[in-house]
């Protein structure tokens, strides 16, 4: 085998394929059967490996190339994908079991828009001292919080009591790519509005003689 391979090997190499022939396959060679010892001394003399990639054919298949590079690659190709994968985030939202309204819009404000941002969002309400008396009520809070995000978010978890925390964790609707923050979305649209009232304020207007000349006619 050439090079250093660390990592742990997917598919049986060289001398580890021990059947009795094989069936070679690749880029540049013409799909034939012979046997395991030719198909090791033909990968000798090209200066690559043996590697079996589909064991439970009849005979096996296997290719000539270079396996630590090929590793490389599969590594490389996981990598890269990974990177293009959305990451996503959970955000905290804390509440009292007897939060005000204009606290609890503010915060259902802020759910709203981390969810269109593709992320999760982690609501709990908090018991401090004898205020454990009011799970009931914050219960109902966060299934309220849950039904007044039903279009944007599906329940992930139902409320749960964990110490003092009753968690609610919601998850939004809609995969993929994550949405533009409302703030972002709202400075692209007076952007647009700025440029378009420039674009009107620098259009040539008609001269004075002209309009006089129009009307006279």
């Amino acid at each position: 085998m050439k090079g250093d391979i660390k990592k742990q090997q997917q598919h049986r190499i060289n001398e580890q394929i021990r059947v009795r022939e094989v069936r070679i396959v690749g880029e540049d060679i013409e799909s034939t059967v012979m046997q395991t010892r030719d198909a090791l001394k033909l990968a000798d003399e090209k200066g690559v490996d043996l590697v079996e990639i589909s064991p439970n054919a009849q005979p096996p298949v296997c290719r000539l190339i270079d396996y630590s590079k090929f590793l490389y690659q599969q590594k490389k190709k996981a990598k890269e994908l990974k990177a293009k994968q959305v990451k996503v985030e959970v955000k905290e939202i804390r509440f009292g079991p007897q939060t005000g309204e204009a606290d609890y819009a503010f915060k259902l404000k802020h759910a709203q828009e981390f969810l269109s941002d593709g992320n999760k969002v982690k609501a709990y309400v908090f018991f401090k001292g004898r205020s454990i008396v009011f799970k009931e009520q914050g219960e109902v809070l966060l299934l309220r919080f849950a039904n007044d995000l039903e279009e944007l978010a599906k329940v992930e978890s139902m409320p749960s009591l964990e110490g003092k925390k009753m968690f609610l964790t919601l998850a939004p609707k809609k995969a993929g790519q994550p949405k533009k923050s409302q703030q972002k979305r709202d400075n692209e649209a007076a952007e647009a509005q700025a440029k378009a009232a420039a674009k009107v304020e620098s259009a040539p207007k008609p001269a004075a003689n002209e309009s006089t000349e129009e009307a006279e006619e």
